[in-house]
């Protein structure tokens, strides 16, 4: 992980957290991402603890994100599942434990594997790395994340349901700053499917 100061990072985490309560209060998704957009090329441009390289803070004009379309957002159930377990490696935190919570089915897209983390602070986590992630127009090589609430990234639902709105997907930090390692989608969370929707690498 960069050398951040941690007051910054508390900073952070306070700022994405509003972020996505507002985005959650919006009525209309589309205006909720007009503000999810504003919100994080603020943060990127501005904030200490931002993932971009200094070198790439000075010519930043904003994250490149898809229009809105609604097409791309579901609410779902948390399908049951077995339970399984994931432990990436991440280099920076080191290993970090997942149990599969359930599946969402998310139409043309196929079945997603949700995880909790089984850690301090717990939270659900819903990476995805669809067929254009590394191509050209496509997203981060890697994949990129839908929902991470323990830091904030949750676009609301109920009690067994979840809003998925691909239109929010985003890269993780190691997209901007190889120095972070990232845990990167596993093989429940890959799809056939181009989403050409969220942040796009570029």
């Amino acid at each position: 992980m960069p050398d951040f100061d941690p007051l910054d990072i508390v900073d952070w985490r306070r700022r994405v957290f509003a972020l996505y309560a507002a985005v959650r209060a919006e009525a209309d998704p589309a205006a909720g991402h007009a503000l999810w957009r504003r919100g994080r090329d603020e943060l990127f441009a501005g904030h200490p603890a931002s993932p971009l390289l200094p070198e790439d803070r000075a010519g930043f004009s904003g994250l490149r994100v898809a229009p809105y379309d609604p097409d791309w957002r579901f609410e779902v159930p948390v399908l049951p599942a077995p339970a399984v377990s994931w432990e990436p490696q991440t280099g920076t935190d080191g290993v970090v434990p997942f149990e599969r919570l359930g599946v969402v089915r998310l139409p043309g897209v196929g079945d997603l594997d949700v995880w909790r983390l089984a850690a301090y602070g717990g939270g659900v986590f819903l990476p995805l790395r669809d067929a254009g992630c590394g191509k050209p127009d496509g997203g981060y090589g890697g994949g990129r994340y839908l929902l991470d609430t323990v830091k904030g990234a949750d676009l609301g639902g109920d009690r067994d349901h979840l809003v998925v709105d691909l239109n929010f997907a985003y890269p993780p930090s190691c997209a901007y700053d190889p120095s972070w390692a990232c845990p990167l989608a596993p093989a429940g969370n890959r799809s056939d499917t181009v989403v050409p929707v969220g942040e796009l690498a570029g």
